[in-house]
């Protein structure tokens, strides 16, 4: 395991409430200290990033978990808005949406999505996923400081 120091801080940008508890029920079976945040508009999504208002004492993520079909701002205009920022982009941002449309892939690796990950709605299948994500990008790859 790489990531035994320190908490790491995942922000999960969802405006389906099912979607959030199964994400945080996913993530409580991590063999990894998950500090799993979430904010529920695009909007509100750049001003955590940007630790605004109420945000202002919140970390910076290690990984973000971005909803393509969001209130106010898009998952594809708050991914560019990331990955436009110098501060934020190299953080990476798993694209995570029921979409299959193949112009909401492109979309999404046009904007520089690290992936694109189709939501399973099955829990069983969605545990799967989350347990992928943690295998490759919190044991494999090596996350920005």
């Amino acid at each position: 395991m790489k990531y035994t120091n320190r908490p790491i801080h995942i922000l999960l940008v969802e405006d389906n409430m099912g979607d959030i508890r199964l994400t945080q029920e996913a993530f409580k079976d991590s063999q990894f200290e998950v500090d799993l945040e979430y904010v529920t508009d695009g909007a509100e999504a750049i001003k955590f990033l940007h630790k605004e208002g109420k945000y202002a004492d919140k970390g910076t993520p290690d990984l973000i978990l971005l909803d393509l079909n969001l209130p106010k701002r898009n998952g594809h205009e708050v991914l560019e808005h990331i990955k436009l920022d110098d501060e934020l982009c190299t953080i990476p941002v798993l694209m995570l949406t029921t979409s299959t449309a193949p112009r909401d892939v492109r979309g999404s690796y046009i904007l520089h999505a690290n992936c694109y990950i189709n939501k399973p709605i099955d829990f069983n299948q969605f545990n799967e996923v989350i347990r992928q994500v943690e295998n490759f990008w919190l044991m494999t790859a090596t996350l920005p400081k």
